[in-house]
């Protein structure tokens, strides 16, 4: 329906065309003088480059989009360059490039215009440059780019979009954290240490295939052979070191924040050399399990780039729900912007049970904590669990937070 409509569009403007030029050509013939033939003289030019443009193919048009590089974290800026050739030198008297955007991009403020106005003429090549600054979490599609030329009376206008897809990726945005486990039996102390967390190698109790981080000493070069492929040893630990990530992923207007200080966390961990799992329950439940290495940071920043604040149940339901928690002994870290009662009795019976329990609440710049916030963070003091309050931009002092409690 509506190309029927772009094209009945067009045609009628053809017919005006015609009309028009009849119309001034009549006016001269039948009043005559230099005025009238003048403004018959005058029209005829603009007249036939209308009826040109009418009849030039536009869809031979080639567009190719550069984009400086394909992926990102959240705050920086990306350089758009688009090539437009052409191959008739049919000349233009205007043309207008617009980059259409996915919804998120379009919504970005801080940005120079991706739609720009060109004055090509005989161009046969002509280039566009646009940027986008302080870009948004997330998966960013670029769909098509739209080219739209006329004559200088606008009679005639052609219009032609050009599919040219593009995606870009966009992690969030993280600090840097120094990461100290809360415990330690290794008689190393409380110290904070950049060092990884550390295995009793004196026993290995297996095998298990390489992953990246393992130490060259750790091969079994024995069982590497027998299996064609690269397996380390597995030592004994003493202590679990494993950490569990549940992310509260509720509608909330501190979701960025939550996210941003969740990457900042997982990769503090890892590269401290513990093994770290995650849990977000948005619409769609997605768990990783308990692993070490940057293939498993890689695979949950990508997650966490994507993640939506859409989640139907508020994390202490989550939290009840995931029975697999109850079944394992690690510490367990929930990230979240609201601190409830029924969430400090659920962290609270998993405490008592299995594990430590560290609970980030996380807040705007500036922001207070509320009376009631307050008094649950005394009462999750009383029962032994963990707690920090985290403001936007001062994610390193995550860890000291937690043991002032």
């Amino acid at each position: 329906m509506k190309r029927l409509f772009f094209i009945i569009k067009d045609v009628w403007k053809l017919i005006v065309l015609f009309l028009l030029i009849i119309i001034t050509f009549s006016y001269a013939m039948f009043q005559g003088g230099f005025v009238s033939w003048f403004l018959f003289y005058s029209f005829l030019p603009l007249g036939f480059y209308a009826l040109a443009l009418a009849f030039v193919p536009i869809q031979n048009f080639e567009v190719e989009r550069v984009l400086t590089k394909n992926e990102f974290n959240a705050g920086e800026s990306i350089e758009i360059t688009l090539t437009i050739k052409r191959h008739t030198g049919f000349p233009l008297f205007y043309l207008i490039v617009e980059d259409k955007l996915g919804r998120e991009l379009r919504l970005l403020k801080q940005r120079s215009s991706e739609k720009k106005l060109l004055f090509p003429r005989f161009q046969k090549k002509l280039t566009v440059h646009y940027l986008m600054r302080n870009l948004p979490r997330g998966e960013h599609f670029f769909q098509h780019v739209r080219l739209k030329t006329g004559d200088p009376l606008g009679l005639i206008e052609r219009e032609v979009f050009i599919p040219l897809e593009d995606r870009i990726l966009v992690y969030p945005a993280y600090e840097e954290i120094t990461y100290r486990p809360f415990e330690n039996h290794y008689d190393h102390g409380m110290t904070a240490s950049n060092e990884r967390v550390q295995r009793d190698t004196s026993m290995a109790t297996g095998v298990r295939e390489y992953q990246p981080g393992d130490r060259f000493s750790w091969i079994n070069w024995k069982a590497s052979a027998k299996r064609n492929d690269i397996m380390t040893k597995e030592f004994e630990q003493r202590k679990s070191h494993d950490v569990f990530i549940l992310m509260d992923c509720t509608p909330e207007s501190r979701f960025e924040i939550i996210v941003a200080f969740t990457a900042s966390l997982v990769k503090a961990i890892l590269r401290k050399g513990a093994q770290t799992g995650f849990l977000s329950s948005s619409s769609e439940r997605v768990e990783f399990p308990i692993r070490g290495g940057d293939g498993q940071l890689q695979q949950i920043l990508y997650h966490l780039a994507k993640v939506k604040d859409n989640s139907e149940v508020t994390v202490d339901i989550v939290l009840e729900s995931e029975n697999f928690l109850s079944q394992q002994n690690y510490n367990l870290m929930l990230v979240t912007s609201q601190l409830t009662k029924q969430l400090l009795e659920k962290a609270s019976s998993y405490s008592s049970s299995k594990g430590n329990v560290t609970i980030f609440l996380m807040k705007k710049k500036g922001e207070s904590p509320s009376n009631s916030e307050l008094s649950l963070h005394q009462m999750a003091k009383s029962r032994g669990i963990r707690m920090a309050m985290i403001h936007d931009g001062r994610f390193t002092e995550a860890f000291s937070e937690v043991k002032r409690g």
